[in-house]
């Protein structure tokens, strides 16, 4: 997603509702967040589950240090005594040794997720231990560049729509769905600003 793009489907949001706009007033526009498709991108998104976005971004950067470049080949041949040491559980360890070598065997290929539709990416990324539906709308979202993607679970997206339309309780998917409906075919750009707008707008 482009700083372009992501203005002109902002702009045509908020011609449709009226919340969007105001907050754009409030909070301005977001920058594209991307990354690139491939295990690093599955990785990060593992890393970064249940831990905040500072440790999260420390996690990363001491495993790009350690593991150079950090390929599925590279991360299998890595002791585990380095992985923990860079901060991922052992879980995570585990779940990253499991995708990558799923890649290297060759039956998770990154570029066929590329051009293949939604609901087969996140059948493919969901298939593995360690990636449930929340880091399959992430990765589609971020490495694909799939401007529609509404990721329903994440916490800070259900928060800030609560504050952008005054609901009562952090909508949950079958709540926030309908929701976003109007939004569609630049959901996923919405959930980018409502990101930008979660930590830029002052609490009510």
């Amino acid at each position: 997603m482009t700083p372009e793009l992501i203005r002109e489907a902002l702009d045509s949001l908020a011609a449709r509702d009226a919340d969007v706009a105001r907050a754009i007033e409030l909070v301005g526009y977001p920058e594209p967040r991307t990354r690139e498709p491939g295990f690093g991108a599955l990785l990060d998104i593992i890393a970064g589950q249940q831990v905040s976005t500072f440790a999260a971004r420390a996690i990363r950067g001491r495993l790009l240090a350690a593991v150079d470049p950090l390929t599925p080949e590279n991360f299998l041949a890595a002791s585990d005594e380095t992985l923990r040491a860079v901060g991922l559980s052992r879980r995570k360890v585990e779940y990253g040794r499991g995708i990558a070598e799923e890649m290297r065997s060759g039956r998770l290929d990154a570029d066929r997720l590329t051009v293949a539709d939604d609901d087969d990416v996140i059948a493919a990324l969901t298939a593995l231990r360690g990636l449930g539906r929340w880091s399959a709308e992430i990765y589609m979202l971020f490495a694909l560049r799939r401007p529609d993607v509404w990721p329903a679970e994440d916490l800070a997206i259900q928060e800030a729509l609560r504050r952008l339309k005054g609901l009562e309780a952090r909508p949950l998917r079958k709540e926030s769905e309908p929701i976003v409906e109007a939004w569609r075919p630049w959901r996923g750009v919405g959930a980018l600003f409502l990101w930008h707008y979660y930590k830029g707008a002052p609490v009510e």
